[in-house]
């Protein structure tokens, strides 16, 4: 099975704010960066985004381990323990609020059906030299 190493981060300039993603991603000795911005935004929804926008770039990525290293325990609680207690909730926290960027977690959801993800949370700002990469590409990415 063929490795895939993605690299994912978002930014954001006030929260909300004018924000930016970026992603980089590995197969062998190939790396391809991608990155976009919005206007209005948060950090957590740039975050999401890199993810998303990550994982939908790929044509068919049935056929490999997929690794994503985020700085984001937002992200990777939010996908490893929170989701399922929130879709048995009906989109609902545990305090019965609804679920922030519900509409990004379900289309996340639906994305990684099926696939074998393994998620790995990254130091954001330490010696991780992709990790700061992918940083500074989200960064110079916001309008």
């Amino acid at each position: 099975m063929k490795k895939l190493t993605i690299y994912t981060d978002g930014a954001c300039s006030g929260n909300p704010g004018k924000g930016g993603w970026a992603a980089i991603l590995i197969v062998g000795d190939n790396k391809k960066n991608l990155s976009g911005a919005e206007y209005k935004t948060t950090n957590n929804r740039m975050e999401l985004t890199a993810v998303i926008q990550s994982l939908q770039s790929l044509d068919d990525y049935n056929d490999f381990e997929i690794e994503i290293n985020t700085d984001s325990k937002y992200v990777k609680d939010g996908i490893e323990i929170w989701i399922n207690k929130w879709k048995e909730n009906g989109w609902k926290t545990a305090n019965k609020k609804e679920v922030k960027n519900q509409d990004l977690w379900k289309n996340l959801d639906n994305i990684i059906q099926g696939k074998k993800i393994k998620w790995n949370w990254v130091k954001g700002h330490s010696n991780n030299e992709l990790n700061n990469e992918v940083d500074k590409l989200a960064r110079e990415s916001i309008l």
